[in-house]
């Protein structure tokens, strides 16, 4: 199992609230050294809890200004089709094998309800192997930088 102390968790904190910031200004907010800083991100990334830097990407300055979750039901012997076909579409954000009421929660974008409309109905309903959708749309969505703590 691997164990990581408290500096490493207020190096994942400041990571996760601010990926593009310099080591040296990452350092002096956390009061170590830039080396202790830089060797430590590398170790994060050599044990595999840091897996990626990225971006976060305006999507609305973009115009997509729909956002829904669509639950699907599918034939339970075309799951892994049904996966790999929805993962394909451009509109999908992102996908979960759910347990409950449908077997996939989809989150996606649009930039009309039209739009939003035709991947839901043309789309993902001529997929094979989909049996049911339904779609939620979001009215208001929020999210929060998540708090890391050693155990």
């Amino acid at each position: 199992m691997n164990k990581f102390d408290e500096l490493d968790m207020k190096i994942l904190r400041e990571l996760v609230e601010d990926t593009n910031q310099s080591v040296p200004r990452l350092s002096k907010k956390i009061q170590v050294n830039s080396s202790v800083a830089y060797s430590r991100i590398k170790r994060l990334i050599r044990r595999g809890l840091i897996k990626r830097f990225t971006i976060e990407v305006n999507d609305e300055l973009l115009g997509y200004k729909v956002q829904a979750y669509i639950g699907v039901n599918s034939d339970a012997k075309m799951r892994d089709s049904v996966l790999k076909e929805l993962m394909g579409l451009d509109e999908v954000r992102s996908v979960a094998e759910v347990t409950g009421r449908f077997d996939f929660v989809i989150t996606l974008k649009t930039k009309t309800l039209e739009e939003l409309h035709g991947t839901v109905s043309s789309k993902i309903g001529n997929i094979q192997g989909v049996e049911h959708t339904e779609t939620f749309i979001a009215m208001r969505t929020g999210s929060k930088v998540p708090t890391y703590v050693t155990a």
